[in-house]
This record gives structure tokens, C-alpha cells and sequence, in this order.
């Protein structure tokens, strides 16, 4: 039986929203730009570096600013640029390389980062993020000036968000999070991975600096798994050695990324250190593989197990604190996993986020190619299969074939939500009439199609990789990560995500990652001498919250949601008859599933009970 960790505190204690380092800034044709900085510099970057010159300033902590030859630079993040590795030497060579390449100069930045560069006197700004978006920067731009900060609390506070933005709304109920480049009010935006936003006069630009080229042809597996394993364990080297966090740990859930960080970690330090979260719910509990990790690697093993009273003590307070309303409910495990090692005196953490989407670990990449096998026949072959199984639909037995041929008619990657609440139930009686007169149905599907072409010349599969770059990875599972590492007062690294390993992915050909419908086949492969080969079979599961399960059978926590979903339905947003009907179905027909829809609606209520004015 799992032995459960006392209350850490008897009260809610999050850290400050704001983050502790981060960049923020203004360019303006117009305001004292005095004024504009008293306005809009951000709790917390008031100590650190400030620059300004004419109409422009930009302010810095955790990273550094620089003022030279007419051009205003700030950089926050883990980055180097060739052998310039100290903030400072990183901002010189970019401010050398922008003066001779322009926009082009972004290409030579690795690592994470968020940086702006604003040239006062020709009334121009650029904003850009690192290739994958592990930092977010959002921004606010209009005819007379450009503001920018890595957090979105401070612009609000400025006055430069506006209304909330119903499309975002929207969106959030389909994705349960608010994809780039919207945020939650009207008048500010956030920029996508890899991109850049070119500022001049009032004018403006958004587009990649960066698209990633795939490779097909065949590699080396034994000798390139080689290379990724000594890429993974320099980058948690380089993590773990950081001065400003000389007290690192692992997060460890015992899939295969996380124990691979944990097993480097255990390489290149002399006692590693482990935090997992367990639940004491059939089919949600996998701390036996974390465990096992452990055992394996020789680190030292941290536990949580996290109950229903935990979500109803903090979901309020962190839902609340996110920047924007944020449906992914295993934030809440990733704060209290974080929390414990903060108050176990943890600076650093290191998260295994991103091998899934490097080198096809999600089922829906094997599912995708199951359904491509029917679009690879003949145009009679298909017409033939499309006419022999409609007949077949109202038949239970042979209702599958239907299904199949339905899907697969579907192109990519639209089909990919095929399972989205959105796309299985008519919008029109889920949100009020009010509101979704004024939204585009569309808009996350069109955004998805935009971003699924950008690669030039890539397979289906590698398509649907750098789609979940975007969506998975920098408006998800990034945002659920930093947001609690952030509440909880410690720093996270990115191993799996560094520049090296997502270059040598890109090298890769489809086949060899995803092979037939093994999953992750050349990961595998790799490190079948380091992992145990338990965790290397073992389906993948993370931090999933049993929440629908609790919400049924643990009263305090159906108090905390129903009273947010009664508030709710007075913000004519949702029809309050829909809302009436997802109780019923919660509790008559399917809890998980629909409790993960009664999930997304509460936090959305709970942010907009919470938010600033």
C-alpha cells in the first residue's frame, strides 16, 4: 500500500505569479517612454538589468541586458551561441551577428531562450523565441509602440490587454489550452516555437525563422543511438553543473524519458535524486516503475502520493495563477511533485518532456499509419471498400470496417481530432447562442493544417511531429511544466529537448522511429543496454490525474466543481443546459471521460473567478 506524504503546509502558499526571471520591454513612437516603463516593468525585473535609450527600454532578470551601438538587446534563458556560453558573451555575439545577418542571426542562438533586440532610432523591434518554444513571450503591438514580457500578468496590469477574446475561449474548450499565437484577451498575443516577430513603425510581421529539415535516409542505429545517449547525458551534465542551481533532481514517472534522465543523472552526479507521484487508483498508479528506475540507476527515491483532498485544496489557487486558463489537469501532480522537492531543498529539476514528439512515442503516430494503409490503394480499390462497407454501419459485428474507411477518408491532419468533444458533439449545444455567433468553429483545425504543411518536403509522420512541437509540446506540456515549476519555486531544465537531440531526430528517417507500428523503434533500440526492459515495454502513462473517479466518489472535490460549473453558467459562455447534462452523464455513464470535460470547464471558471481586473 502506498504510504502517504503528510500536508506539506496547513495553507495554500504559492510563489509570486510573476517568474523569477524574464525579460520585459517597450518601443513606442509616441509615449514618454519614462512614463512607460514606471507602467509596464514587471514585479521582480525591477532589480535586475535595464537599458533604455529614446522611445525604447528593455529590463532583465535571470538572464542580462545589453545597450550597444544603438541596438537594445535582453536575453533570458539556458543559451549558447558557439562557444559563448555566459549571458553576456551570448548577447555581444548576437548583437554582432544581427548587425551583419539580421533576422537570420537566430539560427546560430541553441537552447532556450526568449529574446528581444529593438533598434531605437529606426523605430524597430524584433521578438523571438527558441526553435522548439520552451519560453513563452507574449506581446501587445498597435500603430504607436511594441510591449513584450515573458509573463502575461504584467501587460495586463500596463492596460494593454483589452477583453477577454472569445476565440481563445473557444479554443481552450476544444484543445483544453489556448493555442499560439492567441492568448486570452484580445489585445495580446504570444509567439509559436520558432518564430520571430518583426516590429517597424506600427507595421508587423510573425513568421518562422526556423523550420526543421527531415531526413530519410537510412542511419547507422547502433552508432547513432550512441550519439543520443552521450547528447542526453552532456545536456543533464551541463544542467546539473549550472551555478545557479547547485542542488538538482530528477522528475521521474518511470516512462522512458524520465528514466533516462534519471539514469544520467545518476551518471554524472554523486547521488541522484528522484521525485515521483503516485495515486492510489486502479490504473493510475505507476510509481512500480519508478521505483524500478530507480533501483536500477542507484538514486534515491522521493514519493507523493497525491489524494483528492490535495485538488481540492490547491486546484483554486492554481488554476488562478496560471497566465491563462489551462486545462491539462496534470499540472496539479507536476506542482505538488515540485513543491516536495522545493521543500526538500531542490534548485533544478529535470523534466523528460519531449522524446515523444523527437522520436514517435505517442499511439495516435502507429494509429495515424493503420488508417494511411487504406489511402495508399488504388482510387477503385478505395471507391470499392467506401461503397462495400456503408451498408455495414447499423451491423455491431462489422460496424469497425465502417468506422475505418470513414476515418480514413479523413485527411491528415484533421483526422487526428477525430475524438475531440468538439468535433463528436455539435458545438452549437454545448456553448450559448450569444457567444458562438461571434467565434470561428474552424479555427483550431485551420491553425493545425497551417502548421502540419509548414515543413517543407517531410512524411506524414514527421508532419504530425513538428504539429505536436507546437501543440503537445510548447502550448502544453511546456506550459503545465513551467507553470508548476514556476508556483512552486524551483527551476526546470529540458535534457530531452536539447538543440543536439533535435537535430539528430531530424536525421532519423520515419521508418526507423516508428517502425510498422512499433513505437519509438530506434529510441528503443538505443538504449536497450541502459534502460531495464520493463520500462522499455511499458505503455505510456505520465502524471494522469484520476480526477473523474474522485469527482465521484469524493464529495469536497464534486462541491468544489459544481459550484464552479453553477458560477459558470451565468457568464453566458457555456449553455447552462449542457453544463446540467455533463453532471448527469459524469455521474450516469462514463466518469473518466466526462469528468475530463467537467475538468476543462471548472478550471476555465476557476481562472475567470481569479484573474486581475
Amino acid at each position: 500500500m502506498p504510504h502517504y506524504a503528510p500536508a506539506m503546509t496547513d495553507s495554500p502558499n504559492l510563489h509570486d505569479v510573476h517568474p523569477a526571471q524574464g525579460i520585459a520591454g517597450a518601443l513606442t513612437t509616441t509615449a514618454d517612454i519614462d512614463a512607460v516603463i514606471r507602467s509596464a516593468l514587471p514585479r521582480g525585473l525591477e532589480g535586475g538589468a535595464l537599458a533604455s535609450q529614446g522611445p525604447a527600454f528593455c529590463a532583465g532578470t535571470g538572464g542580462g541586458v545589453l545597450q550597444t551601438d544603438g541596438l537594445i538587446l535582453a536575453l533570458t534563458g539556458r543559451v549558447h551561441h558557439g562557444d559563448a556560453t555566459s549571458v553576456d558573451a551570448v548577447l555581444q555575439a548576437l548583437a554582432r551577428d544581427y548587425r551583419r545577418q539580421g533576422t537570420a542571426a537566430l539560427t546560430s542562438l541553441k537552447g532556450a531562450f526568449a529574446l528581444a533586440i529593438l533598434e531605437p532610432e529606426h523605430r524597430r523591434g524584433l521578438l523571438a523565441v527558441d526553435k522548439i518554444g520552451i519560453r513563452q513571450l507574449y506581446y501587445a503591438q498597435d500603430g504607436t509602440g511594441l510591449s513584450f514580457c515573458t509573463a502575461l500578468a504584467p501587460l495586463v496590469e500596463a492596460g494593454l490587454g483589452g477583453d477577454l477574446d472569445a476565440q481563445a475561449i473557444h479554443d481552450y474548450v476544444y484543445c483544453h489550452f489556448i493555442p499560439s499565437p492567441r492568448s486570452i484577451y484580445q489585445g495580446i498575443r504570444k509567439l509559436p516555437g520558432g518564430h520571430v516577430l518583426e516590429w517597424e513603425r506600427g507595421t508587423h510581421r510573425v513568421h518562422p525563422y526556423w523550420l526543421p529539415r527531415f531526413e530519410e535516409t537510412p542511419v547507422d542505429v547502433a552508432g547513432s543511438g550512441r550519439e543520443m545517449l552521450a547528447i542526453i547525458e552532456q545536456a543533464v551534465r551541463d544542467a546539473a553543473a549550472a551555478p545557479e542551481a547547485p542542488r538538482t533532481a530528477a522528475f521521474l514517472s518511470g516512462g522512458l524519458d524520465s528514466s533516462t534522465v534519471t539514469g544520467m543523472l545518476a551518471r554524472v552526479s554523486d547521488e541522484a535524486h528522484a521525485y515521483s507521484i503516485g495515486f492510489d487508483v486502479p490504473g493510475y498508479d505507476e510509481m512500480e516503475y519508478a521505483r524500478l528506475a530507480r533501483g536500477h540507476f542507484g538514486a534515491v527515491g522521493h514519493e507523493y502520493y497525491v489524494t483528492p483532498d490535495d485538488i481540492t485544496t490547491w486546484l483554486p489557487h492554481v488554476a488562478a495563477a496560471c497566465d491563462e486558463p489551462f486545462g491539462n489537469s496534470s499540472v496539479l501532480p507536476a506542482f505538488l511533485c515540485a513543491r516536495k522537492a522545493r521543500e526538500e531543498g531542490v534548485d533544478l529539476l529535470l523534466a523528460g518532456d519531449g522524446g515523444d514528439e523527437l522520436f514517435a512515442g505517442n499511439e495516435r503516430y502507429a494509429k495515424q499509419g493503420v488508417f494511411e494503409h487504406f489511402n495508399r490503394l488504388p482510387s477503385w480499390a478505395r471507391q470499392t471498400l467506401i461503397a462495400g462497407t456503408a451498408p455495414l454501419a447499423p451491423l455491431p459485428l462489422l460496424r469497425k470496417a465502417h468506422s475505418y474507411v470513414s476515418q480514413a477518408r479523413i485527411p491528415l491532419p484533421d483526422r487526428m481530432d477525430t475524438y475531440a468533444f468538439l468535433e463528436r458533439h455539435d458545438p452549437r449545444e454545448v456553448f450559448a447562442a450569444g457567444f458562438i455567433d461571434t467565434v470561428d468553429l474552424h479555427a483550431p483545425r485551420d491553425l493545425k493544417r497551417g502548421l502540419f504543411a509548414a515543413p517543407e518536403g517531410a512524411s506524414l509522420l514527421n508532419r504530425m511531429l513538428y504539429l505536436d512541437w507546437h501543440f503537445t509540446l510548447h502550448d502544453n506540456d511546456l506550459v503545465k511544466v513551467n507553470t508548476a515549476c514556476r508556483l512552486a519555486g524551483v527551476e526546470v531544465a529540458y535534457p530531452m529537448l536539447a538543440e543536439d537531440l533535435m537535430m539528430l531526430s531530424n536525421r532519423i528517417p520515419s521508418a526507423q522511429k516508428l517502425k510498422g507500428n512499433q513505437l519509438r523503434w530506434f529510441y528503443k533500440q538505443a538504449c536497450r543496454d541502459f534502460l531495464p526492459e520493463a520500462i522499455i515495454h511499458k505503455k505510456k502513462h505520465g502524471f494522469g490525474l484520476p480526477f473523474g473517479i474522485w469527482l465521484r466518489d469524493h464529495p469536497p472535490l464534486r462541491d468544489l466543481a459544481l459550484d464552479a460549473l453553477t458560477r459558470l453558467k451565468g457568464r453566458d459562455i457555456i449553455r447552462p443546459e449542457f453544463i446540467d447534462e455533463l453532471i448527469r452523464l459524469h455521474r450516469d455513464k462514463h466518469a473518466a471521460y466526462y469528468g475530463e470535460l467537467v475538468w476543462v470547464l471548472m478550471v476555465l471558471e476557476l481562472w475567470l473567478a481569479g484573474r486581475r481586473p
